[in-house]
């Protein structure tokens, strides 16, 4: 019954001489998204994006309900800009919405049609009333709205509203380097700044023997997931043990974990130099634990000159669960495979690090060295979305 699928997007309508660069990008990857199925058309008017349907609506819209930028989207019946065809595929509609109760509300963009919105919806009102009995109009609480657009090319209707995620288009706004743990708290970085439009590449630091192979594997695992959310992705992984080793060995206890941040930042750098990485991302929230006080931050971010992107920053570990759950990281998050960061941690960690105490803590390192070999032995793969279809 439906032909199309009216996809809508919101934050992009407002980029004035920006506009047409960002809908071109969310086109791509509504064609990525959909890239297994077979070819169909896709129309863009103002606002607006359709979708033709081959019998595919399911498939089509789980697809896109992972592409941001998009808003929302409704399966639409097509008619044409003929009074009786759109009443009755305004009744096919109205069949289709469970309910006892409707209303219609009709846009016009196509101001040459003859009747004006409130005459179409008087008129399909009472037509829809004559052909079923049972119904009853409800302008104020119906159970469902039957939409009518009446456009230059045809009219469309539909009844049913699929939310989207939001957001703008993966691409728009440059790319970024997330560092990601196997924790539950980076993933959920990712997402968000996939959501701004960021294109990834992640950066994971891995410190076999201490951790396991299958901590790596719990890692790729959460980049399959945000890669169903983006597109493939390159997952780089950094050899870390032998940094810890000397952080354990000629540094304070109280600093290892400070220093430690600071020895990642500085290869998260050199990787984001390398991957065309205009910022580096990050799954800190603040006061969470004790690398992530101001004071900490303040003296890790010392050994960049990128921005540092901490979308959760000012999310409690509730509201960062809530995400994991719903976008399906949380589940592998939880997997009782530790990551580098909690291996290592000390007994009574720094707080409030003052900066000059951790930089002569530091020069009992061979820093250049250390990053030198860590940077010369990298694995990078490229990470594929865990569904079919994007």
């Amino acid at each position: 019954m439906y032909t199309s699928l009216l996809v809508r997007y919101g934050e992009i309508s407002l980029k004035g001489n920006n506009r047409p660069y960002f809908e071109d990008k969310l086109l791509a990857n509504m064609r990525r998204a959909l890239g297994d199925l077979p070819p169909r058309m896709m129309r863009k008017t103002f606002g607006r994006v359709f979708v033709d349907l081959h019998d595919d609506l399911q498939a089509v819209s789980q697809r896109l309900q992972r592409v941001f930028g998009i808003i929302s989207m409704s399966p639409v019946v097509t008619a044409p800009l003929e009074l009786e065809a759109i009443k009755k595929a305004a009744l096919a509609v109205l069949k289709d919405s469970p309910g006892t109760t409707f209303k219609v509300q009709t846009q016009r963009p196509n101001k040459r049609f003859p009747l004006t919105s409130p005459e179409v919806n008087q008129q399909l009102g009472a037509y829809l009333l004559t052909h079923n009995q049972d119904q009853k109009v409800d302008v104020h609480t119906p159970d469902r709205v039957i939409h009518v657009e009446i456009r230059d090319e045809g009219a469309y209707i539909y009844s049913r509203i699929i939310p989207g995620p939001g957001g703008l288009p993966v691409g728009v706004t440059g790319r970024g380097l997330l560092l990601i743990s196997g924790g539950i708290d980076s993933p959920v970085a990712g997402y968000m700044g996939l959501k701004r439009g960021l294109e990834l590449t992640a950066l994971h630091f891995y410190s076999f023997p201490f951790t396991s192979e299958r901590s790596k594997e719990k890692v790729i695992d959460l980049c399959r997931v945000l890669a169903g959310y983006s597109g493939p992705f390159r997952l780089v992984v950094a050899p870390f043990t032998a940094i810890q080793k000397a952080i354990r060995q000629h540094c304070p206890e109280e600093f290892y974990v400070t220093i430690m941040r600071r020895m990642m930042f500085r290869i998260a750098r050199a990787v984001a130099a390398k991957e065309d990485a205009l910022a580096i991302l990050t799954g800190e929230s603040l006061g969470q634990v004790a690398s992530q006080t101001l004071q900490s931050m303040a003296v890790i971010n010392k050994v960049v000159d990128l921005p540092v992107l901490r979308p959760l920053v000012a999310w409690d570990k509730s509201e960062i669960i809530e995400v994991a759950r719903r976008i399906g990281t949380y589940d592998i998050s939880i997997r009782p495979y530790e990551d580098c960061c909690t291996l290592f941690v000390p007994r009574h960690p720094a707080t409030k690090p003052p900066l000059a105490r951790v930089e002569a803590a530091e020069k009992k390192l061979a820093v250049e060295e250390l990053m030198d070999e860590c940077l010369g032995n990298l694995e990078i793969l490229t990470v594929e979305p865990e569904d079919t279809g994007i």
